[in-house]
């Protein structure tokens, strides 16, 4: 993939799964076990503002972009560990857009 092609890849995947993030969050405090949900609000928090900022600096060419994207790769792999331990919908997309995204910021990290 050239590039500018894999940058561009990487920000869209970052926005992607930072909406998710922001959907699932929002889903989960609707939820009737709310405190079940607890972890993966946190995390869903956490992935929705580190893929913001991920997707920031690529499109920047921080210099610290390689350092970033694994950064909010291994924040991706824990809220998609965690939302695909539950069965609701919005938990389940949110954990497929956090596959992606970590899969597109490891391009990233290792020079894209």
């Amino acid at each position: 993939m050239h590039q500018a092609a894999a940058h561009q890849a990487c920000i869209d995947a970052c926005n992607a799964c930072a909406a998710a993030c922001n959907h699932c969050a929002a889903a989960c405090l609707q939820e009737d076990d709310v405190k079940m949900m607890a972890r993966c609000i946190a995390l869903d928090m956490d992935c929705a503002a580190a893929c913001q900022f991920a997707a920031g600096a690529v499109a920047r060419g921080s210099e610290l972009m390689a350092a970033i994207c694994t950064t909010c790769a291994e924040i991706c792999d824990a809220c998609g560990a965690e939302c695909g331990r539950h069965e609701h919908d919005h938990c389940q997309a949110c954990a497929a857009a956090c596959r992606d995204c970590a899969d597109a910021c490891r391009k990233m990290s290792i020079g894209g």
